[in-house]
């Protein structure tokens, strides 16, 4: 078992909140480092778990073990129970880990059910600081996946091919799409091909054969299956007029280079959208280590009708973080006056200008640097 760095985190929220959920995508690794804190594990889409579940009810209510609750979101019926049994003893911590796969049915019964009593934690794919050995190219290929190639590389691509199989015939429905799966898989190819661009419903709706406000529905679900990140626009009070509209971001670069047939570093490198291929890749290596240490943070892009743009906007505390990511060896004086320039027009306290480098220029609050360095920075993280 590879360790998690998310660990430390899932438990200090077990240490000071009766139930905690911890959420990610499917076969991210949630339920082995579920099983690894021990306890009684309850699989809640099988009947057999559902049926032990009701029986030791009772007992386990009473225990002080941990009682584990992988894909919570398939038992509605668990959620009132779980309150009741919290209430009566709101001084008891870590009693509950709930796994779930999908946010959107999950906080829905932890808004019904569970406010004020549960943590959330979230836990994604491998990232590049949870594997020292792995290729920062292997892992951007092949992306983060346990079992998608990243520590076997003969999985990749079929095994992504499979997983996005599964989620439109199976998961997807189940969470409530009411896509039929043939429809479901053109819509994950469309996102593919606009990753990281200015969205346009109208225009992905047109060619599926939806209107938009349906398309912008479905993609609710995809972003709740933490299979795509929604970027929204930052709106800042400047005389220029702004993009409005959000982007989408694969959140596994494995995932979306499988949709786009590519399988190899090479053609990765030839592709005409390969600069949105590692930016989205930087992007959630950049969130999912804030992640681990436990920040919450909303993010945002920026963008100017004139062409200033910065590619990650993040208010930290009481600093507000300006990144742009460029697939570069050598980014030029022109790309940080450029970031200088729209980080100047939101009043960033830092810029960061992310790129292939292997030279660290640390001017303070300017630094221009490669993403491996800035992952392990103290000052950021």
């Amino acid at each position: 078992m590879i360790p998690r760095k998310i660990a430390r985190l899932l438990q200090e929220r077990l240490d000071h909140y009766p139930a905690v959920a911890l959420v990610g995508p499917r076969q991210s690794g949630k339920t082995t480092l579920a099983r690894s804190l021990g306890g009684a594990y309850f699989d809640l889409e099988q009947e057999p778990d559902r049926l032990r579940l009701d029986l030791q009810w009772p007992t386990l209510t009473e225990d002080k073990d941990l009682v584990i609750l992988d894909e919570a979101q398939a038992w509605p019926e668990v959620f009132p129970r779980l309150r009741g049994a919290i209430d009566k003893a709101r001084s008891r911590k870590g009693r509950f880990l709930l796994l779930g796969s999908v946010s959107p049915a999950l906080m829905t019964h932890v808004s019904e059910s569970l406010a004020g009593r549960l943590s959330l934690v979230e836990l994604t794919p491998l990232l590049l600081n949870e594997l020292p050995k792995a290729p920062l190219d292997a892992l951007w290929l092949r992306g983060g996946y346990p079992e998608g190639g990243i520590l076997e590389p003969g999985r990749f691509p079929q095994w992504q091919r499979d997983y996005l199989t599964l989620l439109a015939q199976r998961d997807l429905p189940n969470w409530g799409l009411p896509a039929k799966p043939q429809m479901t898989q053109r819509l994950l190819r469309m996102v593919a091909a606009v990753h990281g661009q200015q969205w346009n419903a109208t225009q992905i709706g047109q060619a599926l054969g939806l209107t938009h406000m349906t398309v912008n529905a479905y993609m609710d679900y995809l972003a709740g299956a933490f299979l795509v990140r929604r970027l929204l626009p930052y709106q800042a009070n400047v005389r220029k007029r702004l993009t409005k509209s959000p982007r989408y971001f694969w959140r596994d670069s494995g995932l979306l280079h499988a949709l786009l047939h590519v399988d190899k570093q090479d053609d990765l490198l030839a592709q005409p959208w390969v600069g949105a291929s590692w930016e989205g890749f930087a992007i959630e290596q950049i969130l999912g280590v804030l992640g681990q240490a436990g920040h919450q943070v909303e993010p945002y892009f920026f963008r100017t009708s004139d062409q200033y743009e910065i590619d990650l906007v993040l208010d930290l505390g009481k600093r507000r973080w300006a990144i742009e990511v460029k697939l570069t060896a050598s980014p030029s004086l022109a790309d940080l006056a450029r970031l200088n320039k729209a980080a100047d027009m939101i009043k960033a306290d830092r810029r960061i200008l992310i790129s292939r480098a292997t030279e660290v220029i640390d001017q303070g609050n300017q630094v221009s640097c490669n993403l491996p360095w800035f992952l392990e920075s103290e000052a950021f993280f």
